[in-house]
């Protein structure tokens, strides 16, 4: 299948406050086929967030390139989403309006961005939510916005850098349940950066593992479950398995 999204021989450096010189990725290569969702794995500093910004046009990588539908990725594009840690919502706007805010940017129609907003609305269960600030909710749903949000352009790539690292345990369970629901409806190809091994294992497709800086792939883990995923297959003994092989791969 030919890869919607990928990255050829990336190498990234930077300097660093000291001036001193940090080679962040060494010859980096991915492809991702569309509709698929892959998980980012690896200790910390080892190059993650700064591979998934390269993928989302934010950073020019050193060397190397990444092509999106083919052609060289220059820039960000519409079509590639990206949600932070931090949800990162305007204080001063409604639910509503901060899933709105892309397409007014985009200049979609009023009528266009009503029928998109109320889908996500249904489809993120913040129906009921609507006309609340971010102030008033949990960590959770405000979560939920920022994931709506990013899939109310309707990209065909979604990039998600730790979504959940700030939740709490369980919060994270739930939410990591939620986006798969959510993803089901979508036919976007995901990837997500994330330090959780279980939350690896039990979302994506594959887990790609990552070695310490400079970063590089040193795993590929496929996971071989059915969709859709209950709860119950975290105490599976090939999932334990799983877990088993990304830890040794990481330490």
């Amino acid at each position: 299948m030919t890869a919607i999204l990928q990255a050829d021989h990336v190498h990234h450096t930077f300097t660093a406050a000291n001036g001193q010189t940090i080679i962040a990725l060494e010859d980096v290569s991915l492809a991702l086929s569309p509709g698929t969702f892959t998980a980012l794995i690896g200790p910390s500093g080892c190059g993650k967030s700064t591979l998934l910004r390269i993928l989302a046009g934010l950073v020019k990588p050193t060397s190397g390139q990444v092509q999106f539908g083919g052609l060289p990725l220059h820039r960000p594009q519409r079509q590639i989403s990206m949600i932070f840690q931090k949800d990162n919502l305007m204080p001063w706007r409604t639910v509503y309006e901060n899933i709105e805010l892309p397409l007014q940017l985009a200049g979609v129609s009023k009528n266009e961005r009503e029928q998109r907003v109320a889908r996500l609305l249904y489809v993120t269960g913040l129906l009921g939510f609507e006309n609340q600030f971010p102030a008033e909710l949990s960590g959770g749903m405000a979560q939920r916005v920022a994931i709506a949000r990013g899939l109310v352009n309707e990209p065909d790539v979604l990039l998600m850098d730790e979504p959940f690292g700030a939740l709490d345990a369980l919060t994270r369970e739930q939410m990591g349940q939620e986006l798969l629901r959510i993803w089901s409806t979508t036919q976007a190809t995901v990837v997500m950066v994330t330090h959780s091994i279980s939350e690896a294992v039990f979302l994506a497709d594959r887990v790609l593992v990552m070695s310490p800086r400079p970063g590089h792939f040193i795993r590929e883990v496929t996971v071989p479950f059915t969709r859709p995923r209950s709860i119950e297959l975290l105490t599976d003994s090939t999932f334990t398995l799983l877990e088993a092989q990304i830890r040794a791969a990481i330490h």
